[in-house]
């Protein structure tokens, strides 16, 4: 084994006994040489890690010395976290995995991470290649830090670890460009957002809260008596936020969209048998049934093939 191999290893087997070290494994089904050249290149790398906006490998004279590198991470209005690094890497495993390590640190205050360090381990297995990382790093501001860390941060960045390696993943096995995945997942959390807003404000406003007289008006003009509409109003309040807090929950769950569809044009059909003079009042059915069906056909078609850090494993096999 190489002298880096042997450092590498020894640094993995270090970071492994940290409780708080940040873990995160995925399986690609693709050739080890091509998850090796889209994660250690750094234009590449940075095209579908989110925790980076730049990364930057400096002059490299001295091959027996790490790879040195910079990077930047944009956190929105005009501003960015800077920093700095090195790594280095082992392609000559006993058994055909690859190993590199790497140490990073900020100078910039804006940065909550003022030092750090990881490693990724590529293993050769039946029709892909498993990959991994660990790592870990300290926090600036003290004790406010080290909470805003545990609640916060470290879940978070535990997340966009994942989330990113899944969008590597669609890379390599779907053909998925990174930009297009960002994208879609954009689109589809728009969708689900909105969905999930309108029914909970529905069945809040006014069914739950105000008793909208127009809506006891279309309960009794479907069946119900002036005593039980206003019953079943609230029912149905409930029903409308129980899907809005669905559409939250059940993040990855496709048939909800199937669901709101048939709901919309269940309750649409409804209005135009029993009530017909409000399709055409302001603010009507018709409208509103007509966009949350177009949400939901939208969020359909742009969540076939998603990045979700829930493909990922975040603790090691062992303990998972």
């Amino acid at each position: 084994m190489t002298k880096e191999g042997q450092f590498v290893r020894l640094f993995i087997k270090r970071m492994s006994t940290h409780a708080d070290s940040l873990y995160v494994e995925t399986f690609i089904r693709g050739p080890m040489d091509e998850v090796w050249r889209l994660t250690q290149t750094p234009n590449l790398h940075e095209r579908w890690d989110l925790r980076f906006t730049h990364i930057e490998y400096l002059p490299h004279p001295d091959k027996n010395q790490p790879q040195r590198f910079l990077y930047a991470t944009r956190i929105g209005f005009g501003l960015n976290i800077q920093g700095e690094g090195e790594t280095i890497g082992n392609r000559h495993g006993p058994s055909g995995e690859r190993t590199s390590a790497l140490k990073f640190w900020s100078h910039d205050l804006k940065s909550l991470i003022c030092e750090g360090s990881g490693y990724w381990k590529y293993m050769p297995s039946s029709g892909g290649v498993r990959f991994v990382t660990g790592y870990d790093y300290e926090v600036r501001f003290g004790r406010p830090g080290q909470l805003i860390d545990r609640l916060v941060f470290r879940p978070l960045m535990g997340w966009a670890t994942a989330w990113s390696f899944d969008r590597l993943r669609l890379w390599i096995e779907k053909g998925l460009d990174p930009s297009l995945a960002l994208r879609l997942s954009l689109i589809h959390a728009l969708a689900r957002l909105t969905l999930a807003f309108v029914w909970l404000y529905q069945g809040l406003v006014p069914k739950i809260i105000s008793s909208n007289l127009d809506e006891i008006r279309m309960l009794m003009d479907a069946g119900a008596s002036s005593t039980a509409a206003p019953v079943a109003l609230q029912i149905v309040g409930w029903i409308e936020v129980s899907l809005g807090v669905l559409m939250l929950v059940a993040w990855r769950a496709r048939w909800l969209f199937f669901v709101n569809i048939g709901l919309l044009l269940l309750a649409l059909f409804g209005v135009a048998l029993n009530s017909p003079g409000y399709l055409a009042a302001a603010f009507n059915p018709v409208t509103l049934n007509g966009l949350m069906i177009a949400l939901s056909v939208t969020g359909l078609l742009v969540s076939t093939e998603l990045p979700s850090a829930r493909n990922c494993l975040r603790k090691p096999k062992e303990t998972a």
